[in-house]
């Protein structure tokens, strides 16, 4: 093959495209920046709070509709020993912004938070606000390597240029945008590429299902004909697993920063829900176009005569499954059984879908230090407005390329995308429970417990897709291709024993300082201070960096004015 040069000057123009939306968004943020009363760097991470309603429900969907939920929902409806049942994403992601609506929306835009882990940094304080931002740092690089990969396999495949390159440019045109403008650059051209993935992938699909190389569909749902059928089987035995992946999905998402800031973009609470669930019927509606299309990879014979055969040509033995590529299973169906103008309008899609989620996991990492690691804790408030500027800056360039780094490690997207989720359910997710709606049961040492609790428990349940073997063996594992595959639902399992941990720990710890067990001076974490209220404190005699925030019980909070939580 040589390079598709049609389909490289395509994707040259939507970059472009993009990035001058990019340079214009940046242009308004300037100009919203005198029309607000806030500082300079929450209007550059989350905007106003004054965000137009569909401009929110476009950004909300477009972050959560990646590159990975894209290639990853074909790839799973195509391997033979998953299938559509084994498709949860959609489900999930939906699941994650209705619980984040119901339950989440209300508290964190009431008290006018940046960032998830300013009500960490009130109830614990600056030490473990600094470790529990690690997982959280993690988790978004391992989503933006996913993402990328996404891309630099899509462009390896259509395009035939190196897969490598296509990552790092596609890095670099996301990373200059969001340079410019912050959420602002971000948010507006999430609208674009929501249009771009809508038109792109359904515009495909009817190309690949007439395919004249590929079965009927309904037929090989279950019906084997060239690999087991693509709906997939779902035994009893395989329950435990599904359902962990669901929940994971589910509760993962709702620790984003990158959600937080499309919620606190809004100016009420109502907009804020009814983003959330305008965002979560659009991740239905867009995971059918890739499950289309994994359905018709998995009906299609890969080595048959010149005249039957894809695109007229032979794709050849083995097949994508055989060779590692089913990661890549989307873009080789629009480069084989579809005409060229036709895989150039889903690599178009794909692409939308990418530059949308990387943007975003990358201004959410950099804002979540620039705020609470770099001025709240490094430089203890001193920092200047533009001193924090900076610091996002760099924190977008620095994070940018360990992501761009991990990106070009594998071929599948599927990894990543699950370790990002996976980092977040069983580390972070029982945190935010315990601050959010058990606050008044838990205190420092409960959370510093837990969370290493956390993460020695799921390295004792093992990681398959790492090929790390569990040493805690649970209930149904089974060894898979020589790995051992804990069908247990252990990811649940340890967010669950993670969070019994904060709390029999922070009562504990309670009991032993408040009895006088232990002295005074042992308690770093203030449990022995009094059960000071803000409706003890008048607003204006609580300055803005008081320390009474390791001391008061977060529930407190829930009647305090939000001006009092500046």
């Amino acid at each position: 093959m040589t390079v598709n040069i049609p389909g490289l000057v395509s994707v040259v123009v939507f970059y472009l495209v993009v990035l001058g939306t990019g340079i214009w968004a940046s242009k308004k943020s300037k100009k919203e920046e005198k029309k607000c009363t806030g500082k300079e760097s929450e209007i550059a991470m989350v905007g106003g709070r004054n965000l137009n309603i569909w401009v929110s429900i476009f950004t909300t969907t477009a972050t959560w509709i990646g590159g990975g939920f894209i290639l990853g929902n074909a790839e799973v409806t195509y391997l033979p020993n998953k299938g559509l049942l084994w498709v949860i994403a959609p489900i999930g992601f939906a699941l994650n912004l209705i619980v984040a609506a119901l339950f989440f929306v209300r508290p964190v835009h009431k008290r006018k938070y940046v960032t998830v882990m300013d009500p960490f940094q009130e109830k614990y304080g600056d030490t473990l606000t600094s470790v529990l931002f690690i997982p959280s740092l993690l988790a978004d690089v391992f989503w933006v390597a996913c993402i990328l990969a996404a891309l630099g396999g899509t462009m390896s495949v259509i395009l035939d240029i190196p897969s490598h390159l296509a990552v790092i440019i596609s890095a670099a045109v996301a990373i200059m945008y969001t340079l410019l403008g912050g959420l602002y650059s971000v948010a507006y051209t999430d609208v674009i590429q929501l249009f771009l993935m809508l038109l792109g992938l359904w515009f495909c699909v009817p190309f690949a299902l007439l395919s004249p190389a590929s079965a009927d569909i309904t037929f090989t749902a279950v019906n084997e004909l060239y690999q087991p059928p693509w709906i997939g089987r779902l035994e009893l035995r395989d329950v435990g697993k599904w359902l962990d992946d669901l929940l994971m999905l589910t509760m993962g998402g709702v620790c984003y920063q990158a959600l937080y800031q499309r919620i606190l973009a809004t100016a009420t609470v109502r907009q804020a829900q009814i983003t959330c669930y305008a965002g979560a019927a659009m991740c239905i509606i867009l995971g059918v176009p890739p499950i289309l299309i994994g359905a018709v990879a998995a009906s299609t014979e890969w080595f048959v005569p010149p005249s039957l055969d894809w695109n007229q040509t032979s794709y050849g033995l083995p097949t994508p499954y055989e060779q590692d590529k089913a990661g890549s299973i989307l873009p080789i169906v629009l480069q084989y059984l579809c005409p060229p103008f036709v895989s150039i309008a889903g690599i178009g899609a794909i692409a939308a879908a990418v530059m949308s989620s990387i943007d975003s996991a990358l201004l959410s990492s950099s804002s979540l230090f620039a705020r609470n690691i770099y001025k709240n804790i490094i430089r203890r408030k001193k920092a200047s407005e533009r001193e924090i500027l900076c610091v996002v800056k760099v924190s977008v360039l620095l994070f940018g390329a360990l992501g761009t780094g991990l990106a070009m490690t594998t071929s599948s997207v599927f990894v990543f995308w699950y370790l990002s989720g996976d980092m977040m359910y069983g580390v972070v997710c029982p945190q935010l429970l315990a601050v959010f709606f058990l606050s008044s049961y838990t205190n420092g040492y409960g959370s510093a417990v837990g969370l290493v609790a956390g993460v020695s428990l799921r390295y004792l349940m093992g990681e398959p897709t790492l090929r790390l073997p569990p040493l805690l063996i649970l209930p149904g594992c089974r060894i898979e291709d020589g790995v051992h595959v804990q069908y247990f639902p252990f990811r649940t399992t340890t967010m669950l024993a993670a969070l019994a941990v904060i709390l029999l720990v922070s009562r504990l710890a309670s009991f032993l300082f408040l009895h006088g067990l232990l002295p005074e001076r042992w308690d770093i974490f203030g449990v022995r201070r009094p059960a000071i209220t803000l409706r003890d404190v008048a607003p204006k005699e609580l300055p803005e960096d008081s320390a009474l925030n390791s001391a008061l019980p977060f529930t407190s909070l829930n009647d305090a004015k939000p001006d009092a939580l500046e």
